[in-house]
């Protein structure tokens, strides 16, 4: 898909040891996040007012955590979200200046009366938390990230995010690879000095839905009251299959089933939207960070799903794979193909 040109700035606004001083600019570079542009009106009047403030709780609004400042009036200033916090391999949670200028909060608060209004009116939904997955790397997984909402507040409660390494590639063609997939955001640093092996992803992954009571092995592997949402079937239908096969590993019985939000949008809106783009687009929802870095779909992926369960959405299983094989039932009759 085109995409709009801005100018290049390398994205290791993200590392965890001090940045030159030019990279401090208290003005985000435009590339990297659109959160600070007013929101466009949205076509059902009676949640123009009320979204535009929700909207704001995966950018402007987002929770502080200890020693993070904000600014005053309710709204804490634009931040790029540091990355080696999110793969928990940040070294400067001491230092204030860095604190500063980079989001280490995932946490994510609706805040306002209206949107307190808006959660009191949601359908009561048949999964308790939604895991907002969308994967980056088509020939190998080059990044898992996964944010966890609460269904009842739409809260985004955590994330998870991971750089994954590729098995089967020789180093030369690793460097290449993911200096054309990330060179471009400037966060080809940060992957190389974060990714580990997919095992030790979904190693990493179970732990966190076990710390968040989401899965337990003695629960055959299921997902306990959660459900994976993506932006259609490839990540968990094609993708992560594949990937465990090159990984020499056998697939986690979590990932049997999944909620594909094209065909919700679809089935609720009575339109097709062929990709994340053209829902945000409709819906009048400006786009956050980098379009193809994973963390940043994820939370574009969320923002949609939060403006489906505003307008009263009722989110249901999409599609399930047949135990034991590689067979996939699609359950929705009027759906994307």
């Amino acid at each position: 898909m085109a995409s709009r040109s801005f100018p290049l700035l390398r994205r290791t606004l993200f590392v965890s040891s001090p940045a030159p001083p030019f990279l401090y600019s208290p003005t985000p570079p435009l590339f990297l996040h659109f959160s600070t542009l007013p929101a466009a009106p949205l076509r059902q009047t009676h949640f123009k007012r009320k979204f535009g403030r929700q909207r704001a709780s995966l950018s402007e609004e987002e929770e502080p955590t200890s020693g993070t400042p904000t600014m005053g009036g309710g709204h804490s200033r634009w931040k790029p979200m540091c990355l080696y916090y999110t793969q928990d391999r940040c070294t400067m949670m001491d230092d204030p200046v860095h604190l500063e200028k980079f989001n280490h909060s995932c946490s994510v608060k609706l805040g306002e009366t209206e949107s307190d209004n808006l959660v009191k009116n949601l359908l009561p939904q048949a999964f308790d938390y939604f895991l907002v997955l969308d994967l980056e790397g088509k020939v190998e997984i080059l990044e898992f990230p996964v944010l966890l909402v609460d269904a009842k507040t739409m809260d985004v409660l955590d994330v998870f995010h991971r750089f994954v390494r590729p098995t089967k590639m020789s180093e030369q063609r690793i460097n290449d690879y993911i200096e054309g997939k990330y060179g471009k955001f400037g966060v080809d640093r940060v992957w190389h000095d974060t990714a580990i092996k997919f095992e030790e992803v979904i190693e990493q992954f179970e732990g966190w839905l076990y710390k968040h009571k989401l899965w337990t092995k003695e629960q055959d592997g299921n997902l306990n009251e959660a459900a994976f949402v993506t932006c259609g079937n490839w990540d968990v239908k094609t993708q992560i299959p594949k990937q465990c096969e090159v990984s020499g590993m056998k697939l986690p019985s979590y990932f049997m089933e999944w909620i594909n939000l094209k065909d919700i949008y679809l089935n609720f809106y009575n339109r097709r939207a062929p990709g994340m783009v053209s829902m945000m687009r409709e819906l009048q929802i400006p786009a956050l960070g980098s379009h193809h870095l994973g963390i940043d779909d994820s939370k574009n992926i969320t923002r949609v799903l939060q403006r489906l369960l505003t307008d009263g959405a009722l989110l249901q299983i999409t599609a399930r794979r047949s135990p034991g094989s590689n067979n996939v039932k699609f359950l929705f009759q009027n759906r994307i193909r």
